[in-house]
């Protein structure tokens, strides 16, 4: 049972809600301006746990045929054998009651929003069928990780720093935008969408980079909006540093180092920016 449960948790790469959990801790940080209670914290990481489970499953499950095809991914779990449908509709469903459950919990606006939000996050696993823009619509769905964090606490959207969440959605977009340059030949001949299949992977590098820019634009108004001290600017300064060296390491002509730059220094960026929020809201009352 323990080395099912093993085999499901790095069919989902479960490590990653690293990536979206941080900014729904930022939200609801910011919604309580300090430590939300802990009932509020623990039922916000039940609802994240639930809703990227969910969806990370479903993006398995639909993506299955062509991750067999395709040789980077053919060793996924559920092409290889590892896991049946079966077991992986049983892990959707599961997460998904967990999600409403403990979108329930917390209030009614949460429960509200929860349908649209994790519809957006199945629907993202379906766009590389028929839009190169399928980043970006990841990287809406990621936005509502600190949205809801907000709800979360508050119960309203009254002054949420919008700011915050077109952030999220750009720098999703781009480091998505990088990785997918990964299978940029395979979708062009499977007839499968993405920026680096249309445009190539230069003028899509670019592209990310551009993402990126904007992105820390609006992390930087984020602070302007929430009335943040100059700790949390210091967290946006760590996050412009991150994503310098990470453009720095990847290139387009180079792409052997995209998995250590997409998965530490993306993390690194996420919990940089949610532990400057929270020194930033802990020195505010000093």
């Amino acid at each position: 049972m323990f080395q099912k449960i093993a085999v499901l948790l790095e069919m989902i790469k479960f490590k990653l809600t690293i990536f979206a959990m941080p900014f729904a801790f930022m939200g609801a940080f910011l919604g309580a301006r300090g430590l939300p209670d802990g009932l509020t914290i623990l039922l916000v990481i039940l609802a994240m746990v639930g809703a990227r489970t969910c969806a990370m499953g479903f993006n398995r499950i639909v993506d299955a045929r062509f991750d067999k095809a395709n040789p980077r991914t053919a060793e996924r779990a559920i092409p290889a054998g590892a896991v049946s449908m079966i077991e992986a509709w049983s892990l959707v469903i599961g997460a998904g009651v967990l999600f409403f459950l403990a979108a329930w919990l917390l209030n009614p606006l949460t429960f509200k929003l929860a349908p649209f939000a994790l519809s957006l996050t199945l629907f993202y696993s379906l766009t590389k069928r028929f839009t190169s823009f399928c980043h970006l619509i990841l990287g809406v769905a990621l936005a509502f990780s600190p949205l809801g964090g907000w709800v979360a606490v508050q119960g309203s959207l009254s002054s949420y720093p919008w700011a915050l969440s077109v952030g999220v959605l750009f720098w999703v977009a781009g480091f998505d935008t990088v990785y997918a340059c990964l299978d940029a030949d395979f979708d062009r001949k499977s007839g499968l969408h993405s920026l680096p299949s249309l445009l190539g992977q230069r003028t899509a590098f670019r592209l990310a980079a551009g993402f990126h820019v904007i992105a820390l634009s609006l992390f930087a108004f984020t602070g302007i909006q929430a009335n943040m001290n100059f700790v949390y600017f210091i967290g946006v300064g760590m996050a412009a540093a991150a994503l310098f060296y990470q453009h720095r390491l990847v290139n387009p002509d180079d792409l052997s180092k995209i998995q250590g730059s997409f998965f530490s220094m993306n993390g690194f960026i996420s919990l940089a920016l949610f532990g400057a929020t929270w020194l930033a809201l802990v020195t505010e009352k000093l």
